[in-house]
């Protein structure tokens, strides 16, 4: 089982995240009738550590980027709420894992860290293979264990899934209530994201469920939406985080490489394929960069996505420049989706960011069409917190020129960066 490490986000992330890259066009954050605030658990007057243990909803993967998850972004929700706080988010969710791995890694991975709140987030992996008493116990025991540290809890029940076999809603449904049960009999907080998550459903279907990565992993539209509710439960307040863009740079790997002298592997879609190279010696002269062409043009959406994930992983390039041509377009709007989705998910490391990903939108590269999935293709990206080159409105400039442009500017960016 691979296992994801600790990660901590303090203010100064925080803010930058608020203003680093271009913020999901996420209207729908709060469609869901919100649950009335309640008095905070915790002051923020002194420095905070927060430990969020989970499974690979928790944890940081592919599904949001490789860059952050709810927990991440729990700290970007409070840092807006209180801007001189001092909050440190170490994420300790790992892929798989259900309350029996959790309570035997509590020691090192939560109690070791001293938190102030511990969140516990378990539940979809329980339901295939822990009994429901056994649940509910494993959960008193890591709420008891952490309280017994001077830690407050909160057990967040899982969100909305689209029902597979073993996971299906009336047998989630169960779950939740031993949790709230556990929490009732435990004396801990409890956010309930499958409640939150449901709303959301019920009001607006299409754009919940443009909020899943696949049948119950949340991309990072939908951690915003769990980091938002979560925060009401830790601070008592509302937060809307629509307005948060990337947590990292776009360039944030390929710099890094360039600074070292190493040479840059990237693996393009055409055209440019042949302009990623002249626009990072553009802006690092002594820059090696080798480029494997990623034939797009003539392919469906569905055998690009077969390609991605036979190819990316095992390539593990610097860089993967994705540019994805319209008529690739299936008729329907669901399988139009699910494969987008998954062509960026193959695209990028398994777990947390191990080479820089970006999308170039079908707009830059012919401007003269227009496709009703236009805004989707942008809303798909920027749920996936992926960074993107786009045309302005009334923007006529050649495609390259708007490539390079941006290229420039996000090689500065990431430059700057710490």
């Amino acid at each position: 089982m691979r296992q994801s490490r600790a990660m901590q986000t303090t203010g100064v992330i925080a803010v930058l995240a608020i203003i680093c890259g271009v913020a999901a066009p996420f209207a729908s954050l709060s469609a869901a009738d919100p649950a009335q605030p309640t008095a905070p658990l915790l002051k923020f007057d002194k420095p905070v550590t927060i430990v969020c243990l989970g499974d690979s909803v928790t944890g940081v993967y592919y599904h949001t980027g490789g860059v952050g998850a709810y927990p991440e972004m729990l700290g970007v929700a409070i840092q807006k709420l209180y801007p001189e706080a001092k909050i440190t988010i170490v994420n300790a969710g790992i892929s798989g894992q259900a309350t029996d791995a959790g309570l035997a890694r509590l020691d090192k991975d939560v109690l070791s860290k001293k938190p102030d709140l511990v969140t516990v987030s378990f539940g979809l992996n329980d339901m295939t293979r822990i009994p429901l008493e056994t649940y509910k116990k494993n959960l008193i025991e890591i709420t008891k264990r952490c309280q017994a540290a001077n830690a407050k809890v909160v057990l967040c029940t899982p969100q909305a899934i689209i029902d597979t076999p073993g996971r299906e809603r009336t047998k989630l449904v169960a779950y939740v209530e031993a949790l709230k049960e556990a929490a009732k009999e435990a004396g801990a907080a409890v956010c309930n994201q499958l409640e939150a998550g449901e709303a959301f459903r019920n009001k607006d279907a299409w754009n919940w469920r443009l909020t899943l990565s696949d049948q119950f992993h949340p991309n990072m539209d939908g951690h915003k939406f769990m980091a938002q509710e979560l925060c009401k439960v830790v601070t008592g307040k509302e937060v809307s985080l629509a307005d948060v863009g990337p947590l990292s740079p776009a360039f944030a790997k390929t710099v890094k490489k360039l600074k070292e002298g190493k040479p840059v592997r990237v693996l393009a879609m055409p055209p440019y394929d042949t302009l990623i190279a002249p626009a990072l010696k553009k802006f690092d002269p002594k820059a090696q960069v080798e480029v494997t062409t990623w034939q797009s043009a003539g392919k469906t959406l569905d055998e690009l996505q077969k390609e991605a994930n036979a190819t990316v992983r095992k390539m593990r390039p610097d860089l993967v420049v994705l540019a994805i041509p319209r008529e690739t377009t299936p008729t329907a709007d669901e399988a139009f989706v699910n494969a987008y989705i998954w062509i960026m998910n193959w695209s990028l490391a398994f777990g947390y960011l191990e080479w820089d990903c970006f999308v170039v939108h079908p707009s830059v590269t012919d401007p003269e069409k227009t496709d009703p999935r236009d805004n989707l293709t942008r809303k798909l990206i920027g749920a996936q917190h992926l960074h993107f080159v786009d045309r302005k409105k009334d923007d006529k400039a050649p495609a390259a020129e708007i490539f390079n442009r941006w290229v420039e500017a996000a090689a500065a960016e990431a430059a700057k960066a710490k």
